[in-house]
């Protein structure tokens, strides 16, 4: 195993939400649970549940999407999986995930990409890289080099199945928006048996039209 962790590697398909640690996901869970919002003893069982069906797979992401509502929180699990990634020693990774609304506190998909790249910039055990060539100059401590290990991270944005075409499109305009930022493409995800192809083409075939690369989930 020490031999394996040691290899470098390549990561192509990590979702933000999917590599969230069992204890932040315990802990935030432990957390709603004290304020009456879940019944933790229930949520508990599905976190650690292990060799999950498919559809105990999507019960548990309709869970951490209740978890993971909040700017501060998203920061937090970027910072901790990149560092997760990082420690296994992948030096390039893209990292998918759906920008989300929650009108509740004031959340937009873009406040919430701006919370994704703020936990980047948090990430101490490793330099980071995500489009630093066309990044702000206050983003300089990120780029400048060092004898430390690097992590190259690049951004996909998913559209959810259960979104709209209105919506999709607007998640293709944020990439578009935050190319500099490392964003490179546009993931369609979500549970296989929701929604239809055809409400994403428009918006699938405009991101292609703007240079943006696509993958596509499929009949999983």
């Amino acid at each position: 195993m020490e031999s394996w962790v040691s290899m470098p590697k390549v990561e192509l398909h990590a979702h933000l939400n999917g590599s969230i640690r069992d204890s932040t996901l315990l802990e935030l869970a432990r957390g709603l649970g004290e304020k009456g919002a879940i019944v933790f003893s229930e949520v508990e069982q599905v976190i650690l549940k292990r060799d999950r069906s498919l559809k105990e797979v999507f019960r548990l992401f309709d869970l951490i999407h209740i978890l993971t509502t909040d700017q501060s929180t998203v920061t937090r699990i970027t910072k901790e999986v990149v560092e997760d990634f990082a420690s296994e020693n992948v030096v390039y990774l893209e990292l998918r995930t759906t920008p989300k609304n929650n009108d509740s506190i004031g959340m937009t998909k873009h406040s919430y990409m701006e919370a994704v790249i703020k936990g980047l910039r948090a990430v101490t055990t490793v330099d980071v890289d995500f489009g630093c060539h066309e990044m702000e100059s206050d983003a300089s401590d990120v780029c400048i080099g060092s004898p430390r290990k690097k992590i190259y991270i690049r951004l996909l944005l998913s559209i959810d199945r259960r979104e709209s075409t209105a919506s999709a499109m607007e998640t293709v305009k944020l990439a578009m928006e935050m190319k500099e930022l490392g964003v490179v493409g546009i993931d369609l995800s979500g549970h296989p048996l929701v929604g239809e192809w055809i409400t994403f083409l428009p918006a699938l075939q405009f991101a292609r039209e703007q240079g943006l690369s696509i993958t596509v989930h499929c009949g999983e």
